[in-house]
């Protein structure tokens, strides 16, 4: 292996700092995920089997970093201190506190969007009655609904940190700037 840890430095260290510091938004916190990115790249270069994806490779040492860090921010010690039975009051509180995000976030889109969304996650519309309705072809109808609910997951993803069980679903969240000032 050609690479050396100091190359990869020279190259990312910018922009990966940038990477870090938006998905955490916490200088001191991501300076410290940089260095342990930094550590485990120095540990596991020769690991690296083509270089033409070392930038692919770092990104993903990187973003398992973060995931590292939004984990351990929840301590097992505190998961102990749930009552048992609650976690169906705790399910619904959950559902319901994201449903006033989401019913937020989905004022902050554009008419169009909002209307799209609306009408098909809310209303039940199918797409194709979604273009009869607006005048629209169904591939039109199909695209709006796309670029809405990818600019609503955008808004979701920036603002918030979502933690998934195996199946996918949301068991908890929380804003990824914990300092609103």
């Amino acid at each position: 292996m050609s690479v050396a840890v100091e190359e990869v430095y020279e190259r990312f260290d910018s922009d990966l700092k940038k990477f870090i510091v938006r998905n955490v938004r916490d200088t001191d916190t991501a300076e410290d995920i940089l260095q342990d990115v930094y550590l485990k790249i120095h540990t596991r270069i020769g690991t690296l089997e083509d270089e033409e994806k070392i930038r692919a490779w770092v990104y993903r040492i990187a973003r398992n970093a973060i995931t590292d860090h939004y984990r351990a921010k929840t301590p097992a010690a505190q998961l102990a201190e749930i009552p048992a039975g609650s976690s169906e009051l705790a399910e619904e509180e959950l559902e319901q506190q994201l449903s006033e995000t989401v019913r937020g976030m989905l004022e902050g889109l554009p008419p169009d969007h909002r209307q799209a969304l609306r009408l098909t996650e809310y209303e039940g519309l199918t797409q194709q009655e979604l273009a009869d309705r607006l005048g629209l072809s169904v591939s039109g109808a199909k695209s709006r609904v796309q670029r809405a609910r990818t600019r609503l997951k955008t808004l979701l993803l920036d603002c918030c940190h979502f933690e998934l069980d195996r199946r996918g679903r949301v068991v908890n969240y929380y804003d990824r700037d914990p300092d609103p000032h």
